[in-house]
Protein backbone atom coordinates (compact mmCIF):
# COMPACT_ATOMS: atom_id res chain seq x y z
CA UNK A 1 0.00 0.00 0.00
CA UNK A 2 1.57 3.22 -1.13
CA UNK A 3 1.44 6.51 0.70
CA UNK A 4 1.90 8.49 -2.51
CA UNK A 5 0.12 11.83 -2.64
CA UNK A 6 -2.70 12.33 -5.10
CA UNK A 7 -2.51 15.38 -7.31
CA UNK A 8 -4.51 17.33 -9.80
CA UNK A 9 -3.15 17.75 -13.31
CA UNK A 10 -0.76 15.60 -15.24
CA UNK A 11 -0.70 11.93 -14.17
CA UNK A 12 2.40 10.74 -12.38
CA UNK A 13 5.05 8.95 -14.36
CA UNK A 14 5.04 5.46 -12.82
CA UNK A 15 8.52 4.81 -14.21
CA UNK A 16 9.82 7.69 -12.08
CA UNK A 17 8.11 6.29 -8.98
CA UNK A 18 9.56 2.85 -9.64
CA UNK A 19 13.03 4.26 -10.25
CA UNK A 20 12.93 6.30 -7.05
CA UNK A 21 11.89 3.28 -4.98
CA UNK A 22 14.48 1.00 -6.57
CA UNK A 23 17.32 3.49 -6.11
CA UNK A 24 16.28 4.32 -2.54
CA UNK A 25 16.07 0.64 -1.63
CA UNK A 26 19.41 -0.22 -3.23
CA UNK A 27 21.17 2.69 -1.53
CA UNK A 28 19.73 1.80 1.88
CA UNK A 29 20.78 -1.83 1.41
CA UNK A 30 24.31 -0.70 0.54
CA UNK A 31 24.79 2.11 3.04
CA UNK A 32 22.06 2.03 5.68
CA UNK A 33 19.14 4.42 6.06
CA UNK A 34 20.93 7.30 7.81
CA UNK A 35 23.77 7.39 5.27
CA UNK A 36 21.47 7.91 2.27
CA UNK A 37 20.54 11.41 1.13
CA UNK A 38 17.65 12.68 -0.98
CA UNK A 39 20.22 14.06 -3.43
CA UNK A 40 21.72 10.60 -3.96
CA UNK A 41 18.28 9.10 -4.51
CA UNK A 42 17.09 11.66 -7.07
CA UNK A 43 20.44 11.65 -8.89
CA UNK A 44 20.43 7.86 -9.04
CA UNK A 45 16.85 7.80 -10.33
CA UNK A 46 17.53 10.58 -12.83
CA UNK A 47 14.65 12.74 -11.61
CA UNK A 48 14.24 16.08 -9.87
CA UNK A 49 13.71 16.61 -6.16
CA UNK A 50 10.26 17.95 -7.02
CA UNK A 51 9.38 14.65 -8.69
CA UNK A 52 10.22 12.86 -5.44
CA UNK A 53 8.34 15.38 -3.27
CA UNK A 54 5.28 15.20 -5.55
CA UNK A 55 5.05 11.55 -4.49
CA UNK A 56 6.43 11.38 -0.94
CA UNK A 57 6.71 14.05 1.74
CA UNK A 58 9.91 12.64 3.23
CA UNK A 59 12.80 10.29 2.59
CA UNK A 60 11.33 8.05 5.30
CA UNK A 61 8.05 7.63 3.42
CA UNK A 62 9.83 6.79 0.17
CA UNK A 63 12.24 4.31 1.73
CA UNK A 64 9.54 2.64 3.81
CA UNK A 65 7.25 2.32 0.77
CA UNK A 66 10.06 0.68 -1.18
CA UNK A 67 11.01 -1.64 1.66
CA UNK A 68 7.41 -2.63 2.43
CA UNK A 69 6.71 -3.48 -1.19
CA UNK A 70 9.76 -5.73 -1.18
CA UNK A 71 8.81 -7.33 2.15
CA UNK A 72 5.25 -7.97 0.99
CA UNK A 73 6.52 -9.70 -2.16
CA UNK A 74 8.85 -11.93 -0.14
CA UNK A 75 6.53 -12.97 2.69
CA UNK A 76 3.24 -14.75 2.03
CA UNK A 77 0.53 -14.20 4.62
CA UNK A 78 -0.73 -17.29 6.49
CA UNK A 79 -3.95 -18.70 5.03
CA UNK A 80 -6.33 -18.91 7.98
CA UNK A 81 -8.91 -20.65 5.79
CA UNK A 82 -6.62 -23.64 5.28
CA UNK A 83 -6.82 -26.82 7.33
CA UNK A 84 -3.08 -26.65 8.07
CA UNK A 85 -2.28 -26.61 11.78
CA UNK A 86 -1.71 -23.12 13.13
CA UNK A 87 1.62 -24.25 14.58
CA UNK A 88 2.76 -25.13 11.05
CA UNK A 89 1.37 -21.86 9.67
CA UNK A 90 3.26 -19.89 12.33
CA UNK A 91 6.47 -21.79 11.69
CA UNK A 92 6.18 -21.35 7.90
CA UNK A 93 5.39 -17.63 8.26
CA UNK A 94 8.41 -17.11 10.52
CA UNK A 95 10.66 -19.05 8.13
CA UNK A 96 9.71 -16.65 5.34
CA UNK A 97 10.43 -13.67 7.59
CA UNK A 98 13.79 -15.14 8.58
CA UNK A 99 14.76 -15.64 4.92
CA UNK A 100 13.84 -12.00 4.27
CA UNK A 101 15.92 -10.91 7.27
CA UNK A 102 18.84 -12.98 6.04
CA UNK A 103 18.83 -10.93 2.84
CA UNK A 104 17.76 -7.54 4.19
CA UNK A 105 18.48 -7.66 7.91
CA UNK A 106 21.12 -4.95 7.74
CA UNK A 107 18.65 -2.56 6.12
CA UNK A 108 16.03 -3.39 8.69
CA UNK A 109 18.61 -2.89 11.42
CA UNK A 110 19.36 0.57 10.02
CA UNK A 111 15.63 1.34 10.25
CA UNK A 112 15.60 0.29 13.91
CA UNK A 113 18.60 2.54 14.49
CA UNK A 114 16.98 5.49 12.71
CA UNK A 115 13.78 4.96 14.70
CA UNK A 116 15.68 5.60 17.92
CA UNK A 117 16.54 9.18 16.98
CA UNK A 118 13.73 10.15 14.58
CA UNK A 119 10.28 10.15 16.19
CA UNK A 120 8.45 10.64 12.87
CA UNK A 121 10.33 7.74 11.28
CA UNK A 122 9.65 5.55 14.34
CA UNK A 123 5.91 6.21 14.10
CA UNK A 124 5.81 5.41 10.38
CA UNK A 125 7.99 2.33 10.80
CA UNK A 126 5.84 1.03 13.65
CA UNK A 127 2.51 1.83 11.98
CA UNK A 128 3.38 0.50 8.54
CA UNK A 129 5.77 -2.37 9.28
CA UNK A 130 5.85 -3.58 12.88
CA UNK A 131 2.16 -3.32 13.85
CA UNK A 132 0.74 -5.04 10.72
CA UNK A 133 3.10 -7.98 11.15
CA UNK A 134 2.28 -8.25 14.85
CA UNK A 135 -1.39 -8.22 13.88
CA UNK A 136 -0.84 -11.17 11.52
CA UNK A 137 0.67 -13.21 14.37
CA UNK A 138 -2.06 -12.08 16.78
CA UNK A 139 -4.81 -13.16 14.36
CA UNK A 140 -3.11 -16.49 13.75
CA UNK A 141 -2.85 -17.18 17.50
CA UNK A 142 -6.46 -16.13 18.14
CA UNK A 143 -7.55 -18.42 15.32
CA UNK A 144 -5.53 -21.24 16.89
CA UNK A 145 -7.38 -20.67 20.17
CA UNK A 146 -10.77 -20.72 18.44
CA UNK A 147 -9.82 -24.03 16.76
CA UNK A 148 -8.69 -25.55 20.06
CA UNK A 149 -5.05 -25.75 18.94
CA UNK A 150 -3.82 -23.22 21.49
CA UNK A 151 -4.79 -23.15 25.15
CA UNK A 152 -7.50 -20.57 25.85
CA UNK A 153 -5.52 -19.15 28.77
CA UNK A 154 -2.49 -18.24 26.61
CA UNK A 155 -1.95 -14.48 26.65
CA UNK A 156 -2.02 -13.61 22.93
CA UNK A 157 -0.50 -10.14 23.35
CA UNK A 158 2.37 -11.48 25.43
CA UNK A 159 3.10 -14.34 23.01
CA UNK A 160 2.96 -11.95 20.05
CA UNK A 161 5.60 -9.81 21.76
CA UNK A 162 7.71 -12.88 22.66
CA UNK A 163 7.63 -14.17 19.09
CA UNK A 164 8.78 -10.87 17.63
CA UNK A 165 11.24 -10.28 20.43
CA UNK A 166 13.00 -13.56 19.69
CA UNK A 167 14.08 -12.50 16.22
CA UNK A 168 14.32 -8.72 16.77
CA UNK A 169 16.78 -9.40 19.58
CA UNK A 170 18.95 -11.48 17.28
CA UNK A 171 18.65 -8.93 14.46
CA UNK A 172 19.76 -5.92 16.50
CA UNK A 173 22.61 -7.89 18.07
CA UNK A 174 23.93 -9.10 14.72
CA UNK A 175 23.23 -12.74 15.49
CA UNK A 176 22.12 -15.23 12.84
CA UNK A 177 18.43 -16.05 12.63
CA UNK A 178 18.43 -19.72 11.61
CA UNK A 179 15.41 -21.36 10.00
CA UNK A 180 15.11 -23.92 12.79
CA UNK A 181 14.41 -21.04 15.20
CA UNK A 182 11.00 -20.75 13.52
CA UNK A 183 10.16 -24.34 14.47
CA UNK A 184 11.47 -23.84 18.01
CA UNK A 185 9.39 -20.69 18.50
CA UNK A 186 6.23 -22.35 17.13
CA UNK A 187 6.77 -25.45 19.29
CA UNK A 188 7.19 -23.31 22.40
CA UNK A 189 4.08 -21.24 21.67
CA UNK A 190 1.91 -24.31 21.10
CA UNK A 191 3.32 -26.31 24.03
Amino acid sequence: MSQEKSSVGRPKNEAASTALKEVALNLVMQKGYDAVSITEIVNGAGVSRQTLYNRWATKAELVLDAFFELANRRVEMPDLKSQTSRQTLLSDFLKQIFLHLEKDGDSLGSFVSAAQSDHDFREKFYTRFVAPRADIVRKLLKDAQSRGELAPDKNIELWTAFIHGAFWYRLINGQPIPQDLANEIAEEVFR
